[in-house]
């Protein structure tokens, strides 16, 4: 045989091949070392690990609408809610405004979430909580606010013209802790001049009954309603991260509304972004907000007839619904709304569990049923995102309790979602 002759072409052939197969392994290697320190890279205490929560594509919902539908999983926040972000937003703005200072006390008027995340974030900035909460929420909300370690006063519902009501109660509370530690302060001076009057001998100070402990620094009113902080934690934050996770391809975004800082936040932000995102409120039983969207009137069916129980708005959903108009939704772009219903949530939350294993609380049940909605106004072949808020383990003595269910004639008889229609 004769002896293979090897040409300077085929020499630089196999150099090319070994370059090119040393470049593309060093580039894995690389991309898989750079991957790995980022799962392996920390976050900066409990209030970094806030936020950027995963953006699920919902099954069953997908597949029996033909619409994608996502939701964004507000539940594995630290805190366990959406309200973790409004919470360290409200927080942040206080202390850096000079309204707060470490070792003073922030207090609230909530139904259950807003106080927990705030019971979670303070101690955080070196601050106390104080709750005021109403007496119908579900007992195991205040029990995790307590074991928190912030102070919980439960309240009788009123309205929220009365001075009683459990925001009201709230604002007061931050006045009282405000005037404590003034009142301390100048006792504080004054002995100081008594000190060098008598020669270093001090006199008993007299201490007024208080809920407040002496060294507080100063009390500040949450007032998430109204503190347009609570739409910029969604606006700089929820809203971001959906546009970066849906890479931009959304057709339309749906939500209740408590206090609406998260539907104002994300609306503003998405339709900032393509002004072709639909937005959309999903609003439950006796809210006046569905009215005030679709009509341009607050009104309720239940004012009306003037059947209105003892609470604001008589649903068994936790959370959302309000009969006026905060300034945090005041700043939501919407296209419309839909009304929700109780056995609507209540069969919803069924669903979820036994179709997708999500155990979701009542106002994400309420929020999937607005995906639905929306997937049925719009058509096959969109992209839907909602929020769940919650999970359902601050629900179960009320919207996950068999009984309270069946007392108020509200027990799940569904067997697939033909309670909205799809077969």
């Amino acid at each position: 045989m004769a002896p293979v002759k090897v040409t300077g072409a085929v020499v630089a052939a196999a150099a090319m091949v070994m370059i090119s197969s040393y470049c593309y392994w060093s580039f894995v290697f690389r991309f898989s070392e750079k991957k790995r320190k980022e799962k392996l890279s920390m976050r900066n205490g409990l209030v970094d690990a806030i936020g950027n929560t995963p953006l699920i594509r919902i099954n069953s919902l997908s597949e029996a609408t033909g619409c994608e539908i996502l939701g964004k999983c507000e539940f594995l926040n630290p805190g366990g809610s959406v309200k973790d972000r409004v919470a360290v937003k409200i927080i942040q703005e206080a202390l850096e405004s000079g309204k707060l200072f470490p070792g003073g006390v922030v207090t609230e008027g909530s139904a259950g979430s807003t106080a927990i995340s705030l019971a979670t974030v303070a101690p955080a900035y070196g601050c106390k909580c104080h709750v005021v909460i109403p007496d119908d929420a579900a007992i195991e909300k205040s029990q995790i606010i307590e074991a928190l370690g912030a102070t919980v006063e439960r309240v009788r519902p009123v309205s929220i013209t009365h001075k009683d009501h459990f925001v009201n109660i709230a604002r007061r509370r931050a006045e009282e802790a405000n005037e404590l530690a003034s009142k301390r302060r100048l006792q504080r001076e004054a002995n100081g001049i008594h000190q060098e009057k008598t020669n270093g001998c001090t006199v008993a100070e007299e201490k007024e009954p208080s809920l407040f402990s002496d060294s507080v620094t100063g009390g500040f009113f949450a007032d998430q309603f109204e503190n347009l902080a609570n739409y910029r934690a969604h606006y700089e934050g929820t809203g971001p991260e959906i546009w970066h996770q849906t890479h931009g391809d959304i057709d339309a975004f749906v939500a209740a509304a408590g206090t609406g800082g998260t539907l104002a936040g994300v609306s503003r932000f998405l339709q900032g972004k393509n002004e072709r995102v639909k937005c959309f409120l999903i609003d439950p039983p006796g809210s006046g907000l569905y009215n005030k969207v679709t009509r341009g009137v607050m009104y309720t069916i239940e004012e009306a007839e003037g059947r209105r129980l003892k609470n604001p708005f008589d649903t068994i959903t936790e959370g959302i619904g309000i009969n006026r108009l905060t300034e945090n939704f005041l700043m939501a772009k919407l296209d419309g709304g839909f009304r929700g219903t109780d056995k609507e949530a209540v069969e919803m939350s069924r669903f979820l569990l036994e179709n997708d294993g999500l155990f979701v609380g009542s106002s994400s049940a309420m929020n999937c049923v607005g995906a639905v909605r929306v997937a049925q106004t719009l058509g096959p072949g969109h992209t839907i995102v909602t929020i769940l808020c919650d999970s359902g383990m601050r629900h179960l003595s009320k919207f996950h309790d068999p009984k309270y269910l069946d007392r108020y004639g509200l027990s799940p008889t569904a067997i697939g979602l033909e309670f909205l229609g799809i077969k």
